[in-house]
């Protein structure tokens, strides 16, 4: 044989030998309308994957792996086979910002081993603005369970993303060492080199992507079988997922995941796209997950007061709590929360009556407990009602023979695993005693909203009891709504407590924490900010120096919606949303700038249609007025500083 023709030979097998189990081995998988692609490599041993949108780069090679205590999948990995289908699911959910989804995705599953020959699968599923990724791992021989360690999974933007991040609060830190609650506020369009918080940030994060678009990353499944994460801080030119802080719970608690075999990690998602339409109106934190048991009952969501937000400690009375009772009735409200310390300061046998004069008025109650008495140092109570099952029980059985509908559970201890049992916990007992759930001092609802049927929301926000505690919050209260829509309120429900029509937020109402905002800014948050059960600031003294078209509003504004869709905004200066319930469309904006914002909107929806706008004058005084919308549905509109308008049909 010649040189040349051995040369060739050898040239071919080399590359066969490449082919099947060498440097560089790869994947694909595209949406359904062929728009985003995930590319999948293993390269030197490592798993790593990227993310194009109409062939522009949003995720640069970025790594994919984990370690558990049996063994390590973040090195020498071999490629062994990669399987794709198809998945659709089309389902009801009447606690989310849509109440008929549609999901199809193409699916791809990438099976891998390490040198010791243990496997791991990596499944993606891609629909059109969305990916969703999870680790499967396979039984390995007779080991039927394993610790997960860390996860090694990143994210790798293009050098010219700017981040809009929330800091992780420091484990054990803030109020009597409650932290982290995920209360912290936001780094706004920064550069990523400025992302150096050590604690980490929170999920979700949200990136612009230079001119080419945006990126949203959560992760949703999380249940008593796995813990949560949170992004790190940007190192060596990447974020990676990061399993809690060992000192989260006063340090009790495993930092990773015990799970059992075969077994899988919760899903990391991606939502992607050119404008922030595919950011505000995406549901895959829903669509990739299932209910995990049947509701009760029915349950009912709706609206509420709730004296604490503003009059606080001292109103924990029985008059005063009449008095919110009241005004739940005369507002035409479900429901009332009471807040902490009622069992000492009301009692039980005096709130058997209130709960009965709530029932005279048709108000139904809320009760306010305490997670726990055992991972910091939160005193209100009742504590130590809900932290193990036997008070758990013993408690809820009481409070549905008094005739509670729902409870809010506060002061949660961190991410781990732990924590999250306690939840679901929570949430599967109160199910069995028909109550509804609220959870506040808390992490992020991670799909909750469709894998238990009785929870009706989470805090996981700064949130209004921060307009009344901090200066600074006030001030940046516009700029910090016109950022939910996008972030925090797009992947779960979120129970802000808002709509705060005192000037000043306090029971007198004449001196002290001024509000900054307009009323009109107020009302648009009612529609902005998504929650099944929304628990309103309002004051008793309100019936009488709120205007009538206001309070009507109020009383007309529903809290479960239909369809949600992104009319325009820039996070961080303004919003505007439009939710659609039944037949009624509501368009909502606010202004964080500090100068009048002149917007010309495209309102489809609304074209040709009579429409009442809630807005602002010069002076920043709220009127409301009927207009028409033209046929072209084109509508100009001026928001002031601080203020906000709300276009209802």
């Amino acid at each position: 044989m010649s040189t040349i023709k051995k040369l060739k030979t050898f040239l071919f097998l080399f590359g066969l030998f490449l082919g099947i189990s060498g440097y560089s081995q790869e994947a694909m998988i595209n949406s359904p309308d062929a728009n985003l692609k995930v590319n999948f490599y293993v390269e030197n041993g490592r798993a790593l994957y990227e993310v194009l949108y109409k062939d522009k780069m949003m995720l640069e090679k970025s790594p994919l792996g984990l370690i558990t205590n049996e063994a390590d999948f973040t090195k020498d990995l071999s490629f062994l086979k990669s399987e794709k289908g198809e998945v659709s699911d089309e389902y009801s959910i009447d606690r989310i910002k849509q109440s008929q989804v549609s999901y199809q995705a193409n699916k791809l599953k990438v099976n891998l081993a390490n040198a010791g020959d243990k496997e791991i699968s990596i499944v993606f599923q891609v629909s059109n603005n969305d990916i969703a990724f999870r680790y499967e791992i396979p039984a390995w021989g007779e080991t039927r369970a394993c610790l997960v360690e860390k996860e090694v999974t990143g994210y790798d933007f293009p050098d010219e993303t700017t981040s809009f991040l929330s800091p992780m609060m420091q484990p054990m830190g803030g109020f009597a060492r409650t932290a982290p609650s995920y209360e912290s506020g936001y780094e706004v369009d920064v550069p990523m080199d400025t992302n150096t918080s050590e604690t980490g940030y929170v999920f979700p994060g949200l990136f612009k992507i230079g001119g080419n678009g945006w990126v949203l990353l959560s992760e949703t499944g999380v249940r008593s079988l796995y813990n949560a994460s949170h992004l790190s801080r940007f190192k060596n030119g990447i974020y990676t997922v990061e399993y809690p802080d060992p000192a989260q719970n006063n340090g009790f608690g495993s930092t990773g995941a015990q799970i059992g075999l075969p077994g899988h990690t919760p899903w990391r998602t991606i939502t992607v796209g050119e404008s922030l339409k595919p950011i505000v109106e995406t549901t895959i934190s829903y669509d990739v997950v299932d209910q995990l048991y049947e509701p009760s009952q029915d349950y009912e969501y709706g609206k509420g007061t709730w004296s604490w937000i503003v009059w606080q400690d001292d109103s924990m009375n029985y008059d005063d709590q009449v008095k919110y009772i009241d005004l739940a009735a005369a507002m035409g409200f479900e429901y009332i929360l009471i807040d902490a310390w009622w069992d000492e300061r009301i009692g039980y046998e005096k709130m058997e009556e209130l709960i009965k004069y709530a029932d005279s008025k048709d108000v139904d109650v809320f009760l306010w407990y305490n997670s726990n008495g055992i991972v910091n140092d939160a005193f209100m109570t009742p504590r130590n009602k809900m932290n193990t099952s036997i008070a758990r029980k013993k408690e809820m059985k009481w409070l549905k023979e008094v005739g509670v509908k729902g409870i809010k559970v506060d002061f949660f201890g961190g991410d781990k695993q732990e924590t999250m049992r306690l939840y679901e916990n929570v949430l599967s007992d109160a199910n069995d005693y028909g109550l509804m759930v609220i959870f506040h001092g808390a992490t992020l609802p991670r799909g909750w909203e469709r894998m238990y049927p009785n929870f009706v929301g989470s805090e996981a926000v700064l949130a209004s009891e921060m307009l009344v505690f901090v200066q600074d919050v006030r001030n940046k209260e516009a700029v910090y709504a016109s950022l939910h829509p996008f972030i925090r309120n797009t992947v779960a429900s979120m129970e802000f407590g808002g709509i705060m029509l005192n000037k000043f937020l306090n029971k007198g109402n004449k001196e002290g924490q001024e509000r900054l905002t307009t009323d009109a800014f107020q009302l648009a948050t009612g529609v902005l900010f998504q929650n099944p059960v929304q628990m309103f600031a309002l004051t008793p003294n309100n019936l009488e120096d709120v205007p009538k078209f206001g309070l009507d509003f109020i009383r007309g504004l529903p809290t479960t919606w239909d369809e949600t869709v992104f009319i325009d905004g820039y996070p961080g200066k303004f919003s505007v949303l439009a939710r659609r319930h039944d037949q009624t469309w509501y368009v909502a904006g606010v202004n964080a700038e500090m100068s009048l914002k002149k917007l010309d909107l495209e309102l489809p929806m609304l074209a040709g249609k009579t429409v009442t706008i809630y807005s602002d004058n010069k002076k920043k005084k709220t009127y409301s007025e009927e207009i028409k919308i033209p046929a072209s549905g084109k509508f100009s509109v001026d928001i002031q500083p601080n203020g906000g308008f709300v276009i209802k049909n």
